[in-house]
């Protein structure tokens, strides 16, 4: 039924190489699209990231729109992340057809009040509800400047945000997400779709590794809170080995970890070193602080992680919480590491793993359900 089938995707920035949640899971899509026999003409914007050759695998056509930085990106009625990524040229090509389009993320929301895609059937995917994931930025942000401006730009998304819930049909990735969108923005058409992602199966492997793992996009604000809050709170007074892993870490995180001989840091791992250290810790331990969206380094702890400990936001919204162990505080992750950490994980967990990961992450069943809601 998919066979032949022409979307656009609008991505709003350029999905490789891998080393964010957000375009691993665009690029993700992008395959299991293509596995369906969709034809896609991908446009993305451009920032800090060149031209990708690999993606004329997955796509009939590419296009490369520059991303308005600075002040030339800035208005006053519209979130800087939206107003930013405006461009005639991506407007004027997608007015050329009549195929489905596929915005990925409220960034790409910028042709909302454009006359000409008024009958046109338009998907906006979320990674997050936004409007909460800039305030979440805001209050754990150490500078002033990036608070205020984090603030502002929640402020300007909960307008955006109630717009498009009024005109588009919305995909969320998760069901929390989704109960957002529909009570506090009162969305017309709202639907859970599950992240798209690399991995096809369970590659845990069974018995006992030798450290703690924590991982992710340092240079996030949040994600450097939860490290800085593992290796002070959690593993500071716990004598067993942890490595913190991910970009640009900033100095600060760098000293920390470094402070003790049984922490350390890896700054900025090639995607093998980083999924050799996820399948070869004992624990893979991931607290969230911001309570959207769905988190793709917790999906990639599961499928090739042993033990997984997360505190309930980080799970919310998802049917993930039967994997995991959940811990509150840090005295209550001290308890369950020191439990976990000479424990061989087995064949139980990995038959349980497999069950519910195939039941709601399966890569092709998502794919179907997307292009039937493209149709």
């Amino acid at each position: 039924m998919s066979e032949g089938k022409t979307i656009h995707i609008v991505s709003h920035d350029v999905p490789y190489p891998l080393d964010y949640g957000g375009v691993l899971d665009i690029f993700s899509t992008l395959q299991a699209l293509h596995e369906q026999g969709v034809q896609i003409i991908l446009h993305c914007f451009e920032y800090g990231r060149s031209a990708q050759p690999i993606l004329n695998t997955y796509c009939k056509e590419v296009h490369y729109y520059k991303r308005l930085e600075g002040h030339k990106g800035f208005c006053f009625h519209l979130p800087y992340i939206v107003c930013s990524r405006s461009s005639k040229e991506l407007l004027d090509r997608l007015s050329q057809d009549n195929h489905p389009i596929l915005l990925e993320g409220i960034h790409c929301s910028a042709m909302l009040d454009d006359a000409r895609f008024e009958n046109r059937k338009i998907i906006l995917r979320l990674f997050n509800v936004e409007t909460t994931y800039y305030k979440e930025l805001s209050r754990h942000e150490r500078s002033l400047f990036k608070r205020i401006y984090f603030w502002n730009e929640s402020r300007l998304l909960a307008k955006q945000e109630k717009k498009v819930a009024a005109s588009w049909p919305v995909l969320t990735l998760s069901e929390r997400d989704q109960d957002h969108y529909n009570k506090e923005f009162h969305g017309k058409w709202v639907h859970y779709l599950p992240v798209f992602h690399p991995f096809r199966e369970v590659k845990s492997a069974e018995g006992v590794g030798s450290f703690c793992l924590y991982h992710g996009n340092l240079s996030v604000a949040e994600n450097e809170k939860a490290a800085i809050w593992l290796l002070t709170e959690v593993f500071d007074k716990l004598k067993i080995p942890f490595v913190v892993a991910g970009k640009n870490p900033s100095s600060r995180l760098q000293r920390i970890a470094h402070q003790n001989t049984h922490t350390c840091l890896v700054a900025n791992p090639e995607e093998r070193e980083l999924q050799d250290l996820i399948g070869k810790a004992q624990i893979n331990i991931l607290p969230s602080f911001n309570k959207t969206g769905i988190k793709l380094k917790l999906l990639n702890a599961l499928y090739n992680g042993r033990h997984c400990i997360v505190n309930q936001t980080a799970v919310e919204g998802s049917p993930l919480a039967p994997l995991c162990h959940l811990a509150e505080t840090a005295t209550g992750m001290q308890r369950i590491v020191q439990q976990l950490y000479h424990l061989p994980f087995g064949e139980e967990e990995i038959r349980l793993r497999k069950n519910l990961l195939q039941q709601h992450y399966d890569t092709a069943t998502n794919a179907k359900a997307l292009i039937a809601y493209l149709s």
